[in-house]
């Protein structure tokens, strides 16, 4: 994450945000957080500031639901492999500018340990197959944009039903961003989860630093959406985020605001899920999935993954 010198500059990139993601309000709580990772480089969280660069653009979610829809028709029809669950393969692909961004083994092997403690109560789990390191400062820097291709062209391994996982220093201000299943088919080497490499667990991305934007990012990969997805829109079936059992929010949550209530009325029933983690609240403050989320993953994985 970029080092933001300047007061002037925290407010230009929350701008950026607030039209990339179409949030109508976001306020900062506190200022920025900065560590010290070596003599050259700091990392700067502001608070209130998580930014998910997974491609969520209207169009594509319609297309994509679209062929869902049509791919479970026929699984409905023509009954086969359900998919409820199983050990997915991760390759794991350190991405450094010298020193810079070479995380540890214990960060690594503390990241998977999330993700299996996020996911095994819904029948995943994640199994760490190597783990390989570039020193290319290109890539490192340019992982979200021009230099992402490049790098997954060089490094992805694996099929569609294995994980690959980037750590690099994505720009803008992004926290990780990832594919969704339904993306495979048309660029499989581009498949998988790009992480800002002081999000894992023991970097120095407070309060993002407990390797749950691992757990975030991973939730795209298996299929879902944020849960602010359509806003206030999202139907009782489930449109927006495409999961009838997370409650309809506005925008995204941040800090983690007990409480909050952004879809009142009797449409709208439930608090907003900040602990959910496909929602923008601190590490601290998401813990969960729903039944809905689970049964949406194990479908999408069905459909795009399993055996492909």
């Amino acid at each position: 994450m970029n080092k933001f010198r300047a007061f002037a500059a925290v407010f230009s990139l929350f701008a950026i945000a607030l039209v990339a993601f179409g949030i109508n309000y976001v306020s900062v709580a506190e200022s920025a957080v900065q560590t010290e990772l070596d003599k050259n480089t700091r990392a700067v969280v502001i608070k209130g500031d998580r930014l998910c660069g997974t491609d969520h653009d209207p169009q594509k979610i319609a297309e994509a639901e679209t062929d869902f829809a049509i791919r479970m028709a026929e699984l409905r029809d023509n009954p086969g492999v359900d998919v409820n669950g199983g050990v997915i393969n991760v390759y794991f692909h350190v991405v450094s500018n010298g020193s810079t961004g070479n995380i540890s083994d214990t960060m690594i092997n503390s990241q998977i340990t999330v993700l299996n403690q996020a996911y095994d109560d819904w029948g995943w789990t994640f199994n760490l197959v190597s783990v390989n390191r570039t020193s290319n400062s290109t890539w490192f820097n340019g992982c979200y944009g021009s230099s992402e291709t490049a790098m997954k062209n060089a490094l992805h391994q694996g099929s569609a039903d294995d994980l690959n996982i980037y750590t690099c220093n994505p720009s803008s201000g992004i926290l990780g961003y990832a594919t969704f299943p339904s993306s495979y088919s048309s660029a499989p080497l581009k498949d998988g989860v790009v992480l800002l490499y002081s999000s894992l667990p023991g970097g120095s991305a407070a309060p993002y630093n407990e390797g749950d934007t691992g757990t975030h990012e991973v939730g795209h990969w298996m299929g879902l959406y944020h849960t602010f997805q359509g806003g206030c829109a999202k139907s009782a079936t489930g449109g927006g985020d495409f999961v009838s059992d997370t409650a309809a929010e506005r925008s995204p949550a941040y800090g983690c605001p007990g409480g909050r209530d952004s879809c009142t009325g009797s449409r709208y029933p439930g608090v907003d899920p900040i602990t959910n983690f496909m929602d923008y609240t601190d590490d601290y403050c998401m813990f969960q999935f729903t039944g809905g989320q689970d049964a949406r993953m194990d479908a999408q994985f069905t459909s795009y993954r399993y055996n492909r």
